[in-house]
């Protein structure tokens, strides 16, 4: 494209495109860089967490890792500010869950009450927000309170469970990129006593391992479309928990969310597709199943 030999080129690289397009064409106005707002349904794209391995069964401990990470400080720092932080499985769309249930949504979940977290009916979701070094510290201090309300006590450094296991994590990757951010949130899981470490595999590797559930945490991202149907039962579903090579790489294995997973593909018109949709959004949310990143707002 530099060379002249391309006429357009879409990059997908925020550091590249903060920092390098400073060559002559464009100087010369020979090239023209420019950016479109997104208006489709933004992915979930988070680190998620194989709730299989016993010690990400407990959702205070998938909580605490969130309040862990801070996504401004990676956006300002390694990210260039090109992104936004995703807080829901259907962002940027009227089926992502806002402010409290009401109507139809709230008749849905009022079915699955005794089956999911009151905070679904009580507190909109919300991802951690650092304005600030003090915000970052407030976090870390509430993600130590959940990791000991769980179970885990600090010993000699590490977090340990009754049975003097350490809480430990492996971050599975594919692409060597996702390592500067990786590593400063390691940093910040080991000041809580949690034993982070980082494994970088190949393409053939990291498929089957995928296929077959073998790992702790790993990038995984859930793409949406305006008229969300069956595929939920791939991404969220009981039993594809249980299927290798599914997309339930999480191994969500939760009743109510098969339950408005089913209402949501039976949905009769669009206003209770929406209401479905939204309470399959605010369940997942509020189960903390995976550390949510980032989506572009723009292309």
């Amino acid at each position: 494209f530099k060379a002249g030999q391309l006429d357009f080129w879409g990059e997908s690289s925020a550091k590249k495109w903060a920092v390098g397009y400073d060559f002559d064409a464009l100087s010369k106005g020979l090239v023209k860089r420019e950016e479109w707002p997104i208006d489709v349904v933004a992915p979930m794209q988070g680190f998620a967490f194989n709730t299989r391995r016993p010690q990400f069964q407990d959702p205070r401990v998938r909580r605490a890792f969130n309040l862990a990470f801070d996504f401004e400080w990676a956006s300002k720092n390694i990210l260039f500010d090109q992104y936004k932080r995703v807080g829901s499985y259907f962002q940027n769309s009227e089926m992502q869950a806002q402010g409290l249930p009401e109507g139809r949504e709230l008749e849905l979940l009022e079915g699955v009450r005794a089956l999911v977290p009151p905070e679904v009916f009580t507190t909109p979701y919300a991802n951690p927000f650092n304005r600030s070094h003090e915000d970052a510290r407030r976090h870390m201090g509430e993600a130590a309170r959940l990791l000991a309300a769980a179970g885990w006590k600090q010993k000699s450094g590490a977090l340990l469970n009754a049975a003097g296991e350490p809480l430990t994590a492996e971050f599975l990757l594919l692409q060597p990129e996702f390592e500067r951010i990786v590593q400063p949130f390691r940093a910040a899981l080991d000041k809580l006593g949690i034993k982070a470490s980082i494994r970088v595999v190949d393409s053939s590797q990291y498929r089957r391992r995928l296929n077959t559930f073998d790992f702790d945490i790993v990038v995984a991202g859930f793409a949406q479309s305006q008229s969300p149907g069956n595929e939920q039962r791939e991404f969220f579903g009981s039993v594809a928990a249980d299927s290798e090579g599914s997309r339930n790489l999480i191994g969500i294995k939760n009743p109510a969310i098969d339950t408005l997973i089913e209402q949501l593909i039976v949905a009769k018109d669009r206003a209770e597709l929406v209401a479905a949709s939204r309470a399959l959004d605010r369940v997942l949310l509020w189960n903390h199943y995976l550390v949510p990143q980032w989506y572009s707002p723009k292309e």
